[in-house]
């Protein structure tokens, strides 16, 4: 969430965005950018008979839709059609930034392709949201198909989240900003309107980085292989270590009862199994006491 500071500043008041984007990363990004005091609107296609919207979370997952367009002004039109173009054009005339996530080929056929916008709107920023750069922007994708390109997908467990689609918002709202501040620059492109593509494969590369490099794999330091840094089960439940650092392992061997030698062996099997016998031996509430107590980081889980 952003700081209580952020949003009383309202960096981005007198901003006026339009969103055409559906589903997750588009309207996440723009419900930061409103909280950040950006007037948004959003131009939907017209919603089923029977249904209030046609985005896709409006129909599987309402109480979502529902958070991320608090406040928004939402409106719904058939772009396909003169009447549509209309609504988007006279919206279009009063926009800073425009925030798509069709295929390129698709903004072609809406007439929204950038060489076309910029012409007509110079001003006009654009932020185009895709599954992969370049060719690839044709491909059929979602979250799981970019994570797992990732290698952010583990067996045949489903992620925990929605990882590439978050970490997109996030750049969709980092390349709105990035937009706003090139065309604040001086020189010959003052005022002019600039386009930025966000990527969803990028978006989980970049969250997978930590992978990539090795950290979280099996034998790196937060993937498992230090015994101050893993998930072990408790007398009633799991518990979520995280004493990576030396002052927070000499602690923690202290209170498991580990021989001091243990503090500069975290990655011998001995010291896994002696912090693990401890650490069955407490209940949530015990090992909630002592990391208050010895300022160990930890967080309980139930089982």
């Amino acid at each position: 969430m952003i700081s209580n500071s952020a949003t009383q500043l309202s960096p981005l008041k007198g901003v006026r965005v339009l969103t055409l984007a559906l589903n997750l990363p588009g309207p996440a990004a723009v419900m930061r950018l409103q909280t950040m005091g950006a007037k948004c609107t959003k131009l939907e296609p017209l919603a089923p008979t029977g249904m209030s919207t046609a985005d896709p979370m409006g129909i599987y997952k309402p109480e979502a839709y529902e958070e991320m367009h608090k406040g928004m002004k939402v409106l719904q039109a058939d772009l396909k059609s003169e009447r549509g173009q209309a609504t988007l054009h006279n919206q279009l005339s009063q926009t800073d930034v425009l925030i798509t996530s069709f295929r390129p080929s698709a903004l072609v056929k809406l007439g929204l392709a950038w060489k076309e916008l910029h012409k007509s709107y110079p001003a006009l920023c654009v932020v185009s949201i895709v599954g992969a750069l370049g060719a690839r922007a044709e491909e059929a994708g979602h979250d799981l198909t970019y994570q797992a390109e990732s290698g952010l997908v583990n067996g045949l467990d489903m992620p925990a989240s929605l990882y590439a689609d978050m970490g997109g918002s996030l750049l969709t709202t980092e390349a709105v900003l990035q937009a706003l501040l090139l065309r604040q620059r001086p020189g010959r492109a003052h005022g002019k309107g600039v386009f930025h593509e966000v990527a969803l494969s990028e978006a989980s590369a970049y969250l997978a980085l930590p992978r990539t490099w090795g950290l979280t794999l099996p034998n790196g330091d937060v993937g498992g292989a230090h015994a101050g840094y893993k998930v072990y089960p408790c007398k009633n439940g799991r518990v979520a270590l995280a004493a990576l650092e030396p002052h927070f392992g000499v602690r923690l061997c202290e209170a498991a009862g580990l021989a001091k030698e243990a503090t500069t062996q975290m990655h011998k099997r001995s010291t896994h199994e002696g912090i693990a016998k401890f650490l069955a031996t407490q209940t949530r509430a015990q090992l909630e006491k002592l990391a208050s107590n010895k300022d160990i980081p930890l967080h309980t889980l139930p089982r």
